[in-house]
């Protein structure tokens, strides 16, 4: 069985540290809720340090269920990482709040959730993970307890419940394929032999519910309307840490779990990506509030992960580019939602004069918006030219034509929301004091993703050969 409890280390700091959030919370009157957040941000932290360790470890525990290798301690880096910049958002907007507390532990059941996702190497812990990290999704959404909150709420769980039940028949449908093996090496030979239609059906049950999680074509339709119903924090949330352990579980089942040979699923991965991107951007042109611009352009970012998803197994260094830019995307993402919190409104046209009367929270936007584009020498764009680059080596150029094209046409739609902020108006209102951890916040996930690509690309052939040691 390989039972090695201390191996789950950071994901059981994550379940103290919202047990113990919990726990604090309730006992503590409304106006010391802070040290919950305080227990909060330390059992993220400790997560993170916990990680460390692991780096470059190559094995599976609890018979073959969990895998132990530089994918899962990269999730084990990356969600609590981007945990912590959601708290650092939300700190600003839910103080004082009476369920101030309830917002830290659903933020650390969806970060244990997500990185139990990105670890999973069997079809049963697939199914717990996601079921972990769909809930407290649902209650981040309906956090406000109000009529946008609770349609918000309403959708996410919906289609949770709907997904989850295709990714549970598809599980089943495989096992039993399989020859009753649910561990990813096991179901791999067991799949080899088993007739191909049934094995399409299969994958695609599974599929439905790691596209519900990632926000991908069909399974996107929660997105907008939860991120625009949900408070800013959740929305920073629902964009990002679902993204990240989605990715990552859909990467590993396909690298090691089903045959290319039995089901052509990088045809299928290829094709969902640029649907993806296309309907992400194409939605995002007409959108005026900045919420629902934001949620198409997530959209259209899984599009572009999706790419090295679809060269999984077939190009050297898939994973070290879907790494490279699931990091990028995670605090550039996080920076744009960062400044929606410290300046908060529902059009774009309302930003007229962000620049005058805040100059370096517009220039965290320009730099979060344009990052997100792939402009040079931002974080993201390491991780497209990356992601480019092996689904180019994996035999997919059209997909890369494809996605060069949605690139450029995605430009439209973030100067949108520029070119108010830049224009000049008369003097306006100063900054109110509770912005401005929120505007440090913003200047501080804008200045890791303009200088990411410094950081990245010498390090990415590092990286990518201890990935493939």
């Amino acid at each position: 069985m390989n039972e090695r409890p201390l191996a789950l280390l950071p994901e059981l700091l994550l379940l103290v540290g919202a047990v113990t959030t919990l726990l604090t919370g309730a006992f503590l009157p409304r106006g010391r809720q802070w040290v919950a957040r305080l227990i909060a941000v330390g059992a993220l932290l400790a997560a993170v340090l916990a990680a460390l360790p692991a780096v470059g470890e190559r094995s599976t525990v609890y018979a073959h269920s969990y895998a132990l290798d530089p994918a899962t301690t990269a999730a084990r880096l990356l969600i609590p990482l981007a945990g912590l910049l959601v708290v650092g958002i939300a700190a600003g907007r839910v103080a004082g709040n009476r369920r101030e507390t309830e917002f830290y532990v659903l933020t650390l059941l969806a970060v244990l959730g997500a990185v139990l996702l990105a670890g999973a190497s069997d079809l049963l812990l697939l199914a717990v993970a996601y079921l972990l990290s769909s809930v407290p999704l649902a209650g981040l959404a309906g956090w406000g307890r109000d009529r946008r909150g609770a349609e918000a709420a309403l959708k996410v769980y919906l289609m949770g419940a709907l997904a989850g039940v295709g990714l549970l028949a598809g599980a089943a449908l495989l096992i039993a394929l399989g020859g009753g093996a649910s561990d990813y090496d096991r179901l791999a030979a067991g799949l080899a032999g088993a007739p191909s239609p049934a094995v399409a059906v299969g994958v695609v049950g599974v599929l439905a519910g790691l596209l519900f999680k990632i926000g991908a074509v069909p399974g996107h339709f929660w997105v907008p309307d939860a991120v625009q119903g949900a408070s800013i924090p959740a929305g920073a949330l629902l964009t990002t840490v679902p993204k990240l352990g989605g990715l990552l579980a859909a990467y590993r089942l396909f690298a090691v779990a089903v045959p290319a040979d039995v089901v052509d699923w990088p045809l299928l991965v290829a094709v969902l990506a640029a649907v993806t991107m296309t309907l992400g951007n194409f939605a995002a042109f007409g959108q005026a509030d900045p919420r629902r611009l934001l949620a198409y352009s997530t959209v259209a970012q899984v599009g572009y992960l999706l790419m090295a998803v679809a060269v999984a197994g077939r190009a050297e260094r898939a994973l070290p580019a879907l790494l490279v830019y699931l990091a990028g995307y995670a605090v550039t993402n996080l920076g744009a939602f960062a400044v929606l919190a410290a300046e908060p409104h529902d059009t774009l046209d309302d930003y007229l004069g962000l620049a005058r009367r805040r100059p370096w929270l517009a220039a965290a936007l320009a730099i979060c918006l344009l990052g997100l584009v792939g402009t040079p020498p931002t974080a993201v764009f390491a991780g497209k030219l990356t992601v480019f680059t092996v689904a180019w080596d994996g035999g997919l150029a059209w997909l890369v034509v494809v996605a060069a094209v949605n690139t450029v046409a995605s430009l439209f739609y973030y100067l949108r929301w520029l070119v108010p902020a830049y224009t000049p108006v008369g003097r306006c209102p100063a900054a109110r004091d509770r912005d401005r951890p929120l505007a440090a916040v913003s200047v501080a996930a804008a200045g890791a993703a303009l200088f990411g690509a410094a950081v990245t690309v010498p390090l990415y052939p590092l990286v990518a050969q201890t990935l493939q040691r």
